[in-house]
């Protein structure tokens, strides 16, 4: 039984994958750069630093890197505040975790306010007990500082905790940390999850039994 559940945010709780596209595409393009779905991709589940690295460049200046990430970050938000795309079957699952006692986290690389938007529009606040995001902590996935953080704030061994991420970087972050790993392929292939260290993969939120986790 895992004593507490870490919910990464995007491609997990929300199905944003075509929401952070449109963003960084827009925002690669007033630049003009034209970013491929694959670079986008492999960059998924990554803080904004690391992203902007990839895509833009190593050599890409500190105060330009800032600007790329809050524009595209303002992008995102204007995409999904009309309706937060929550994953068909989130809620019945944390529902069922929450009756049985076991804790939620978010554990998450997006800003704060990508977070708190969210939890707010899409009325999860009751369902968590601590929300980490890529600000507060130094390293980004797949370093396992959030994963970390979010058990902590569990009061939670790690060792206590089960994951579930839908990228490979998460994935890694969270076999670091010492946490279960628990794959869901909606942006990454089953293979890709369980290559990097997935315990197990399943298709979507919906489909794993609430027994995986409470039994």
């Amino acid at each position: 039984m895992a004593a507490g559940v870490i919910f990464d945010m995007d491609g997990v709780m929300v199905l944003t994958e075509s929401a952070h596209w449109e963003a960084w595409r827009a925002t690669a393009a007033t630049r003009g750069i034209a970013l491929t779905h694959a670079t986008f991709l492999s960059c998924f589940g990554r803080v904004n630093d690391d992203c902007v690295r990839v895509m833009f460049g190593e050599s890409t200046p500190r105060t330009e890197m800032d600007a790329i990430a809050v524009e595209k970050e303002a992008a995102f938000r204007r995409i999904i505040e009309r309706e937060v795309p929550l994953a068909p079957g989130l809620i019945k699952l944390m529902d069922a975790l929450k009756a049985a006692g076991v804790k939620l986290a978010v554990g998450s690389s997006a800003p704060p306010e990508n977070v708190q938007l969210v939890i707010e529009q899409g009325r999860l606040g009751d369902y968590f007990d601590v929300c980490i995001d890529g600000s507060q902590v130094k390293r980004g996935k797949p370093a396992p500082d959030v994963f970390l953080a979010a058990a902590k704030g569990l009061g939670l061994a790690p060792s206590a905790c089960a994951v579930i991420e839908d990228a490979p970087p998460g994935i890694q972050a969270a076999v670091a940390a010492g946490t279960r790993a628990i794959g869901v392929a909606t942006t990454h292939s089953r293979a890709q999850l369980l290559d990097v260290g997935a315990e197990i993969v399943f298709d979507s939120i919906a489909a794993i039994p609430p027994s995986f986790l409470i039994a």
